[in-house]
């Protein structure tokens, strides 16, 4: 394969808005990849050969996104929880689901030279995010979203509102106006996220809360696009989990 992708770990202290921090070399143009969902939305620093230095906001992705021809660039990429556009960046991303939104070149003191060292750059978010986190957050927003995430979305809405005291109508009420999605969607899209890193693995039998095998492989096949086992065997790595989006 042509193209490289790392990814690095938060520091616990911002985990609750942080997923990853990542990074994509590709060096021959016009590699072919498969996006598949990955449940969070994500702050991107892109140079593409012949075109100028960007900065993108992408929204959550909800589908696969099948042969996707991708330019000799250089990437830097943030995940952030869902938590993060109401506390860090402040407003809904509702409008951005399947999309992405360019932001200046200087978002956030970011530039074209901080491609180059990626310890440096991870440092650099790290210190704007620590700034960015309110000292104050809401608790039952903080406990729906740990319920959500360490279930890998193996919970009911039901479950969410018994715990949280929320209503099921107020919680996707929330999720559709921030997000852009309901609640039970999402769980979807983190369940299949946790299917695919046990595929990776070789395990090709749900491990999540699927009602049974068929309707695991209907699942996985909804949001990737090929079964189980194709999507195990990843031949010549073309599936991949982060945003293709703004590639087009």
């Amino acid at each position: 394969m042509s193209f490289t992708a790392i990814y690095y770990q938060p520091d616990p202290d911002i985990s609750d808005f942080v997923s990853c921090y990542w990074t994509v070399e590709n060096a021959v143009n016009g590699s072919v990849v498969t996006v598949v969902p990955d449940a969070y939305f994500e702050l991107i620093l892109s140079k593409e050969e012949g075109r100028e230095f960007e900065v993108s906001l992408v929204g959550l992705g909800t589908r696969f996104e099948a042969d996707i021809e991708m330019p000799v660039t250089r990437m830097f990429g943030i995940s952030f929880t869902l938590m993060a556009s109401e506390y860090i960046f402040g407003h809904p991303i509702a409008d951005l689901v399947d999309s992405a939104q360019g932001l200046p070149k200087d978002f956030w003191g970011f530039c074209e030279d901080d491609l180059d060292d990626t310890v440096r750059l991870i440092e650099k978010a790290t210190q704007k995010i620590r700034h960015l986190i309110p000292a104050v957050t809401d608790t039952r927003k903080r406990q729906l979203f740990k319920l959500v995430y360490e279930s890998n979305g193996s919970v009911t809405v039901s479950e969410i509102s018994l715990k949280t005291g929320w209503s099921s109508r107020q919680i996707n009420r929330y999720f559709n106006r921030q997000f852009g999605v309901s609640l039970k969607s999402y769980c979807n899209f983190l369940r299949f996220r946790s299917s695919y890193r046990q595929l990776k693995e070789g395990r090709l039998y749900p491990e999540q809360n699927f009602s049974d095998q068929a309707h695991f492989i209907r699942e996985v096949r909804k949001l990737s696009g090929v079964s189980p086992k194709e999507l195990s065997k990843n031949e010549n790595d073309r599936f991949i989990q982060f945003s293709g989006r703004h590639l087009k």
